[in-house]
């Protein structure tokens, strides 16, 4: 750690900051300052392993991640004071108007965003998070326009709200126990040589609920849940198991239903702290629940009717059942203490009810706040605020 007075410390409005790229050394430096806060179940050794990993798995490889740091110009990199810290991942998404009309864009992910102990309470954070505001609508776009940047505050609403990134309308999920029960008939389970397949199909399905029309609402937005989007989840799932049990899942999801008319959950666990241990808040999220036939029922702007019901109803409710009960027997199995899934469409939370199944709903209000700062065709911010569809953990980073 650098000592510093309050005399060796630019002021965050100075001319001297700038934004840029750390060098490996400075990369280490990041780490070591935030182990505390995210290393999770991992040893300090391993943290640092886990951190050179991820820089290679999907959506952040070929330069998929960029790193960022706020520093006061200096003409030798070693010596700079990392007075803020950062990482983007640029993301495919999609958009469409009132009358379904579907543009392919660019959303860069905001995660990590760190200030060293000893340089809080100066708003370097700040200064950090505005001049990346100025870079990122023309950050990597190539021939696709830059739609928006997004982040997971967990700090609340109000901080990155001032700076122009607003919290989405809803940010809840579905949480439901661990439980072991002798695995259905109608399962099957989702391995890795599955899900390219399986993404692809996910895609296509966004694609025709996207085209949909909504004339009451001008622009819908969804980050498109590919394969990176998995790949990257399952790399960080991958690490920590192989840490903690020597192995890693086998089963990334499971899969109901007839050809056409299929339900299937993705999911990954998550250990914050070692199983063994007390009060531990492990968590298996669900990536991604795609309902192959739910789509246009399932949309958020649609209410449950009863007018759905009827046989084909009922048939997706039992074998929505049945991927739900997978997932809980999978956190029995590993461990976990919970599981969540993000963003239950109406017609989901419908069905859980009437499965008599045990489960709350959790609004975040200070965790995981999914927010957004949105760009116009010029790359200016804009006021318009899109509905965000599918706010499910598969995006989070």
């Amino acid at each position: 750690m650098l000592f510093t007075t309050e005399q060796d410390l630019p002021d965050s409005h100075g001319p001297s900051l700038r934004l840029c790229h750390p060098t490996l050394e400075e990369l280490r430096t990041i780490w070591a300052n935030t182990a505390s806060s995210w290393k999770d179940a991992l040893t300090l050794p391993k943290y640092f392993e886990e951190s050179l990993y991820m820089a290679t798995v999907p959506l952040a490889k070929d330069g998929g991640m960029s790193s960022w740091i706020l520093v006061e110009d200096a003409p030798n990199p070693g010596k700079r004071k990392i007075l803020s810290s950062c990482e983007t991942f640029r993301t495919r998404a999609f958009t469409s108007d009132a009358r379904g009309k579907i543009t392919d864009g660019v959303v860069h992910a905001i995660a990590s965003v760190f200030c060293p102990m000893e340089y809080r309470g100066r708003k370097y954070p700040q200064r950090m998070m505005q001049e990346l505001a100025k870079i990122l609508p023309t950050w990597q776009t190539d021939e696709k326009r830059c739609i928006g940047s997004i982040l997971y505050s967990d700090i609340g609403k109000s901080y990155y709200g001032k700076l122009g990134w607003h919290s989405n309308s809803s940010n809840h999920h579905v949480e439901l126990q661990p439980q072991r029960q002798p695995q259905s008939d109608l399962i099957r389970d989702i391995h890795v040589a599955d899900l390219p397949e399986l993404c692809e199909r996910d895609e296509a399905l966004l694609r025709k609920e996207m085209s949909l029309p909504f004339p009451e609402i001008k622009t819908r937005f969804s980050i498109v849940p590919d394969i990176d989007h998995m790949g990257w989840h399952l790399g960080k799932e991958d690490f920590a198991c192989n840490h903690l049990f020597g192995k890693t899942p086998q089963a990334k999801g499971a899969i109901s239903g007839s050809p056409g008319n299929q339900i299937w959950v993705l999911w990954t666990h998550r250990y914050y702290e070692h199983p063994d241990g007390e009060n531990t808040s492990n968590v298996l999220y669900i990536l991604r629940l795609v309902m192959e036939r739910g789509e246009a029922v399932a949309h958020p702007l649609s209410k449950p009717l009863t007018a759905h019901r009827g046989e084909d109803y009922e048939y997706q409710k039992t074998i929505l059942k049945a991927v739900l009960q997978a997932a809980r027997n999978e956190a029995a199995e590993w461990k976990l203490d919970s599981i969540q899934l993000w963003d239950p469409s109406p017609l989901v939370r419908a069905m859980l009810v009437e499965m008599e199944v045990e489960f709350k709903i959790v609004e975040r209000t200070e965790t995981s706040i999914a927010s957004g700062m949105w760009y116009d065709e010029q790359g200016i911010v804009s006021q318009e605020v899109p509905m965000w569809l599918h706010n499910e953990h598969y995006a989070w980073c």
